[in-house]
């Protein structure tokens, strides 16, 4: 069952029980400050208008409502006034979609809570609750802060807020009242803001408030980006410069045509913003940011909270995968399985030796599992302890018994305990061979031993000889549900594992076996304890498992797999995990047994600490990627024709094709589609195959051709168009009228062969955009607004094959990028 840690160095001293703060207790909890855990949005509003106001569209209607204003059009200069209200509350709704929409985040709130404050029950606003209040939820209220329930029966919580998960969720007190707060609680014990309880009247004792939680963390993670540009954001910058570039150069090229063909300045100075508006890329660096703050959210769903959201863009990318062995790809629940007494020794001496050895406040569970086993410990008086460490191997603790003799019991790994017993070497090598055999079917085993501390010795010094041996331990540690299949999701994609472990080599190996990892044949490498990672690996070497290793050769793995061109993602729990984890491309910190330090120095925190989560999440990172590149084809299928036909048909001295008006109904289209259509499209089969290219890119050089000579056919079929409709009678109305017909079918295929309309948003965008096109060009009334015709028969006829051709076309495009994903 998962758990998930308490951090009682933030709570008042306290047990489960039903008391709650009082007013001094408050204050001094107060320096942990307020629960707001989604930011005010009482500025909202100010914050949209400012940001449409950087809306270059929104300056282009000004300017050129001001030119035919000038000229005394005032109809046209009053049309282009009134289609602002359209583009503006466009602006507002993608906006407040895009920034995860305070209000909207915030509904899923608790706006009040019902607290016990100096015995008395109060209602307050839930901004001011602190670690240590004792709330009461009803049924159908929200959390107001993530907290223990510490009372009430038959309590079910709607957890779809968090986990997507739709089926309500079975929730269970703490209990008894009179014990003191766990330093972990199972997910089942814990209440969680902006979910909401179902059934039952709960009580419970909040632990984390404001960004602290994990609703805060995820708000926050969507909302606020990374401050350093990464590869696909540098990307994404080279190819709106170039486009930005092209862009000017055609509007000073087609001003000064305009000119020449002797059409005056207002006509030329028109054209030139019209073109620049339909050629302005402003839309991909949009896209990127709002599908960045969609996928925080889609992984958290996936048990992967992410603090850092340009880690959505690299979590997608990885192709090597450091992982720990215990907690992450098995349960980390050791269970002692075997005893194995040394002569003279029984099965309850060997354990009481081991346990004396272990601290029951350490919290390795192997030395909890132990204590478990045992029981209580018999009378005797702690001397000294020597903790296990790595270079030793090994934790030794000196006792006072009963009997008033200071005896040293040790434990650790057993070819370290071995070298300090007195044995033969036919008796050390049996030993061996049965750890051997152990750990070959998979089990963590230690070896323990005890000596008495002669008249003299010092306390203070670990003894290094002399020991008697009194057998062998063994634990298992099971595998953790759906993490073979992970392993074989890796391996079919390419994506490299190796599983680090500082257990023996055969307990390693037998795990590998288990999960798939390197098949039956799996290479373990096993690193001394001044071995250089680098050095005894390789480069490519194919290692599955490193055996026996230290943090620093850890960090030293990350390094050489760096400098072989792998980009790594690493899991760490400890404070010792923290150099790997900051150096990795991707750190993976464990939620429910990380450290606070490991925890903050890793971009991604896993809720589960499981290895499928990370393989999940990988394949969630690379989805939003695909979503990316299908949403960035989109705009440049759609924008190709739209500034070739705004640029080739004034150079042939012809009246515009697009005037403002309808430049700001394509951009009531296009933008939308964009952003919404592609950003929710789920997985379509197995994890995709990784790709070690060096750089981020988002097209092949083959799918650049192949979307140049798309577009390029697109804007054949736009500027035919408005030829073959303007006719000899020189209708430029209907001429304009078929041209956009033409594009906007083209906008629908693209979306439907991209799609697949596999989403009901698409679905909507397509009929939406397919309506606009009925109303504002076949109505009359509209029509003659909008400066355009009303088509044929034929017309239409001709506009319905474009848009099939178009998406059939669209639909072998994506394929085929699906297949040679760069």
């Amino acid at each position: 069952m998962s758990h998930r840690r308490v951090p009682l160095d933030k709570l008042p001293t306290m047990r489960i029980g039903d008391a709650g703060l009082s007013a001094l207790e408050v204050e001094a909890q107060r320096r942990h400050g307020f629960n707001d855990i989604v930011a005010d949005a009482t500025s909202g509003w100010f914050v949209v208008a400012r940001d449409t106001a950087r809306d270059p569209m929104l300056w282009f209607l000004v300017l050129t409502a001001g030119l035919f204003g000038l000229l005394g059009q005032v109809t046209e200069s009053l049309t282009l006034l009134v289609a602002m209200v359209p583009l503006l509350g466009m602006d507002a709704y993608l906006h407040r979609r895009t920034t995860a929409s305070s209000a909207g985040l915030a509904s899923r709130l608790a706006s009040s809570a019902r607290v016990l404050r100096d015995g008395k029950w109060l209602d307050i606003p839930s901004r001011e609750l602190v670690p240590g209040d004792l709330v009461e939820v009803k049924a159908g209220e929200y959390f107001p802060a993530d907290g223990l329930l510490v009372g009430g029966s038959e309590l079910q919580a709607d957890e779809s807020t968090l986990t997507g998960e739709s089926l309500p969720v079975p929730k269970q007190a703490l209990e008894p009242p009179e014990a003191a707060l766990p330093e972990s609680a199972a997910e089942a014990q814990w209440g969680t803001a902006g979910t909401r309880l179902l059934t039952g009247q709960a009580r419970l004792r909040i632990i984390c408030i404001g960004t602290d939680t994990r609703y805060g963390e995820i708000v926050r993670s969507a909302t606020e980006g990374g401050h350093t540009s990464t590869p696909l954001q540098k990307a994404i910058g080279q190819l709106v410069a170039t486009l930005l570039g092209m862009a000017i150069v055609m509007c000073i090229v087609l001003a000064g045509t305009r000119l020449w063909q002797g059409h005056g300045w207002i006509d030329a100075l028109l054209s030139a913003v019209t073109l620049a508006v339909a050629a302005l890329p402003e839309e991909f660096p949009v896209v990127y940011t709002f599908f960045l703050g969609v996928g925080v959210f889609r992984l958290a769903r996936r048990k992967a909270l992410v603090r850092r959201a340009v880690a959505v863009e690299n979590i997608g990318r990885v192709t090597c995968i450091v992982s720990d062995k215990t907690g992450t790809i098995t349960a980390g629940t050791l269970v002692l399985a075997h005893r194995t007494p040394a002569h003279g020794e029984d099965d309850d001496s060997v354990l009481r030796v081991a346990t004396l050895a272990a601290r029951p406040d350490s919290g390795d569970p192997l030395d909890q599992a132990l204590h478990s086993a045992l029981g209580r410990l018999p009378p005797a008086t702690r001397l000294s302890q020597f903790p296990f460490t790595e270079a030793r191997r090994r934790e030794t603790v000196i006792w006072r018994l009963a009997d008033g003799d200071p005896m040293a019991f040790t434990k650790g790994a057993p070819e370290t305990v071995l070298s300090t017993c007195e044995l033969t070497g036919a008796e050390r090598a049996a030993w061996l061979d049965r750890v051997e055999e152990y750990a070959r079917s998979g089990h963590k085993v230690i070896g323990c031993a005890h000596r008495e501390v002669r008249v003299g010795e010092p306390f203070d010094v670990e003894p290094d000889g002399g020991f008697r041996f009194a057998g062998l331990l063994a634990f298992e540690d099971p595998v953790r549900e759906g993490v073979r299949e992970a392993i074989g999701d890796c391996m079919a994609a390419g994506i490299r594992v190796i599983m680090v472990t500082g257990d023996h080599p055969a307990t390693a190996e037998a795990i590998a076996r288990e999960i798939g990892l390197g098949g039956e044949a799996p290479r373990v490498v096993v690193l001394a304890p001044d071995d250089d990672a680098a050095r005894a690996l390789g480069p490519h070497d194919g290692t599955h498992v490193v055996a026996r290793a230290t943090p620093p050769q850890k960090l030293a793995l990350v390094q050489a797999l760096q400098a072989e061109g792998e980009l790594v993602a690493v899991t760490g729990d400890g404070v010792n995990d923290v150099p790997a984890l900051r150096l990795a491309d991707i750190g993976v910190a464990m939620g429910e047994r990380g450290t606070r330090s490991a925890r903050e120095v890793a971009p991604v925190v896993l809720l589960d600490d499981n290895f499928r989560t990370i393989v999940d999440a990988i394949a969630e990172g690379r989805q939003l990627f695909e979503n990316l590149r299908l949403s960035f084809v989109y705009l440049l299928l759609v924008h190709i024709p739209l500034v070739i036909g705004a640029a080739a048909i004034p150079l042939m001295n012809l009246p515009l094709l697009f005037q403002p008006i309808h430049v700001v109904w394509l951009e009531l289209v296009i933008h939308p589609t964009a952003m919404l259509a592609f950003q929710d499209l789920p997985r379509t089969g197995p994890l995709s195959p990784v790709s070690r290219k060096g750089r981020a890119r988002f097209f092949s050089t083959g799918a650049w051709l192949a979307i140049g000579l798309f577009g390029a056919m697109l804007s054949v079929a736009v500027v035919w168009s408005y030829l073959h409709a303007l006719g000899i009678d020189r209708n430029v109305d209907h001429a304009r009228g078929m041209a956009l017909s033409v594009l906007l079918m083209a906008s629908a295929g693209v979306t439907i062969g991209l799609t697949s309309m596999r989403r009901a948003t698409a679905r909507w965008l397509v009929a939406g955009t397919l309506a606009s096109l009925g109303l504002l060009v076949q109505m009359p009334v509209l029509s003659r607004w909008m400066n355009l015709r009303p088509l044929h028969l034929i017309d239409w006829g001709l506009v319905a094959a474009v848009g099939g051709v178009t998406c059939v076309a669209t639909l072998l495009l994506a394929s085929r990028m699906r297949r040679h994903s760069s």
